[in-house]
């Protein structure tokens, strides 16, 4: 009897840590009206840090009312202009959509459709930095506001991140959600399972010292 209620406490919690949402206790990002990027004459002046899937991750996690799947992308570029501080810098990357992957292949195929990411008419996702403040939430050393061009669509996002920067490496720690609806993203899943709106994302960047 013992051994049996016991069972059905740890499925219990198996079911409720499955049907958790990954957002709930994420910074969500602020999301807004596009801003103007600044000129890059000055950022260009400063010394480049190069952002490629060698050094780098850019990850996410959504989820159902059922469970959560986590993914990536492996296709990336960009860069870090530092000018000095990171107050004055400049953050730029540009994401291949179709190099998306997941923990399940089939769902890898389905979010490369029309349904979520469309990546044969909206092959790119973009990000620019247009504004990087000192302080942020949660313990982050700053705050980063840019455009962000997801789905064809581009709204400015601010999020805090955590940033530091030695003589040959830039690093930006950040995990945050968006909401996909904001970016066009509607597909809602089966009725009995459906998609939730906000998505983890996290930003491992260790950029290398342009050489």
């Amino acid at each position: 009897m013992r051994r049996s209620v016991l069972l059905m406490i740890v499925a219990g919690m198996m079911w409720v840590s499955a049907c958790s949402d990954p957002s709930a206790d994420k910074t969500k990002a602020v999301t807004g009206e596009a801003t103007k990027v600044a000129s890059p004459a000055a950022a260009a002046q400063g010394q480049k840090y190069l952002i490629t899937p060698q050094n780098s991750k850019i990850e996410f996690t959504g989820s159902k009312v059922t469970g959560s799947e986590n993914g990536s992308f492996r296709d990336f570029s960009g860069q870090i202009d530092f000018a000095g501080t990171p107050e004055q810098s400049r953050v730029s990357i540009t994401i291949k959509a179709d190099s998306i992957t997941t923990d399940s292949p089939d769902l890898a195929k389905h979010l490369k459709t029309a349904d979520f990411f469309d990546v044969a008419k909206f092959p790119e996702a973009t990000f620019v930095s247009t504004s990087i403040k000192a302080g942020g939430e949660n313990g982050a050393s700053h705050t980063v506001t840019g455009n962000l061009t997801l789905h064809g669509v581009t709204k400015a996002v601010t999020f805090p991140a955590t940033i530091s920067v030695t003589p040959g490496v830039a690093s930006v720690d950040s995990t945050f959600s968006i909401n996909r609806k904001d970016f066009g993203i509607n597909y809602a899943g089966q009725a009995d399972n459906l998609i939730r709106d906000n998505v983890v994302l996290k930003l491992t960047i260790r950029a290398n010292k342009a050489s």
